[in-house]
């Protein structure tokens, strides 16, 4: 690639798209849709009104053809005025969204130009591009999981690993609110008719972090608790923000069933508790078909993919829930992603993009 070649990417990243900032995150969508457009591609908007619009591309579908889905995300997790300087050197480009993943964007596209210049069309591959997911995609999941049966395969273009891994199995996520209502009462004259929701906010932190289980992968955090008035007031309310994590189905299960039970434990006459949230993104784990996949795609590309396993949670998380063959990072290796550091390698993007135009040009003219 020569210099000039980037200049798509340094467009990209010179775009403020934080997942609040709903007008430029919609404006960069334009600018993939402008792009996208040019290959024949057919947009179909979902729009949001307090985020940004989910887009997704889709092309001609074959009869008994394979289909491929390629997965990414428009939002980066920098606000407007925090880290807006785009620069390069030699080896790296720095900016927003440099490797997170603005970069796995490009990738993607420019291998959809390859092909659509030697086929002449694209084909038997989409293009799904959210705004939310950077914040758990909680409004994009639904429209994840509705189309995810469309596709044989799917791969995502977060960043690769510092060896050129794609990514097989990341942990799974669930994110709680926890609001606990209990009765105010003065601690010196009144101590008997409180009700004390700080008490029992303390005793449920201790038994949601004693279903942490180390052995097995599982963490349960409460990172936050607040709640009362002052030291002389029973306190009449709390709130514990949780977060849980797990890397297999049967640890998923049990979260997500223990932690309910544990809150409604704790109801009684004058204390009501809340609990808001759930699972936000399946755990991730590897499969026979995804192994299928990787032996596939490495005969494509002509050298077998190096894989990895990741704590973090992606959208692949959630196509790969629907039981749909997936693979994660096959966006270009990067680094300092979500600081002020953030870079991609230029030699990365050099080989993700002919690893990729490989990969399309199979689905594309596949009969």
């Amino acid at each position: 690639m020569k210099y000039d070649d980037y200049l798509i990417l340094k467009t990209m990243m010179k775009k403020n798209s934080w997942t609040k900032n709903k007008k430029g995150v919609d404006e960069y969508g334009q600018l993939m849709a402008g792009w996208l457009k040019e290959l024949d591609m057919d947009l179909q908007c979902f729009q949001r009104s307090e985020i940004g619009n989910h887009l997704l591309f889709t092309s001609s579908h074959e009869d008994q053809s394979p289909t491929l889905l390629l997965l990414g995300h428009l939002d980066t997790v920098f606000p407007p005025n925090t880290f807006e300087e785009v620069s390069e050197d030699k080896e790296w480009l720095y900016g927003p969204g440099a490797c997170d993943m603005k970069g796995g964007n490009f990738v993607a596209l420019m291998a959809l130009r390859n092909i659509y210049e030697t086929l002449g069309q694209v084909q038997n591959i989409d293009v799904l591009l959210v705004s939310d997911e950077e914040t758990g995609s909680d409004d994009s999941k639904s429209l994840l999981r509705t189309i995810a049966p469309n596709y044989s395969a799917c791969i995502d273009f977060e960043a690769a690993g510092k060896n050129h891994e794609v990514v097989t199995a990341r942990k799974g996520i669930a994110t709680y609110s926890i609001n606990i209502e209990g009765k105010a009462a003065h601690a010196g004259n009144h101590f008997c008719d409180g009700e004390d929701a700080n008490l029992v906010a303390a005793k449920l932190l201790i038994q949601l972090a004693e279903q942490t289980n180390l052995e097995n992968g599982t963490t349960i955090n409460v990172g936050k608790i607040n709640g009362g008035i002052g030291a002389n007031t029973i306190s009449p309310h709390a709130t514990l923000t949780v977060e849980a994590r797990f890397t297999s189905l049967n640890e998923q299960k049990r979260i997500i069933d223990v932690i309910p039970k544990l809150v409604n434990h704790y109801k009684k006459d004058g204390i009501t508790l809340f609990i808001d949230g759930g699972l936000q993104r399946d755990v991730m784990v590897p499969t026979s078909d995804q192994a299928a996949l990787i032996d596939k795609l490495s005969s494509i590309i002509g050298i077998p993919l190096k894989t990895e396993k990741r704590g973090g949670v992606s959208d692949a998380n959630i196509i790969a829930g629907m039981g749909v063959p997936t693979l994660d990072g096959f966006g270009p290796y990067g680094d300092g992603d979500h600081t002020k550091h953030e870079r991609v390698s230029k030699k990365s993007i050099k080989r993700r993009i002919s690893e990729v135009t490989k990969i399309l040009e199979y689905y594309a003219s596949y009969n």
